[in-house]
């Protein structure tokens, strides 16, 4: 669940819809990419793609952190 949806135990029926259309992508995706290139490389796939989810917070972080932390002189 994401961070900005307030949590239920039951998801309204346009929760419901948009995360089963999610999920339907997701098949459509998993058989091309299975079909083109095999399990292996479609789960390999998936697998990074979660890694990119779980770690995007940090990299967002650690780019507003570049952005916006003082800049240091250049020494002549």
């Amino acid at each position: 669940m994401s961070e900005t949806t307030p949590q239920s135990d039951t998801p309204s029926p346009e929760e419901t819809a948009s995360k089963d259309a999610f999920f339907a992508q997701l098949a459509g995706v998993s058989d091309a990419m299975i079909a083109a290139h095999g399990r292996d490389f479609a789960m390999g796939a998936h697998l990074l793609a979660a890694r990119y989810i779980a770690e995007s917070d940090a990299r967002t972080k650690a780019a507003v952190e570049g952005l916006t932390a003082p800049v240091k002189p250049v020494l002549e």
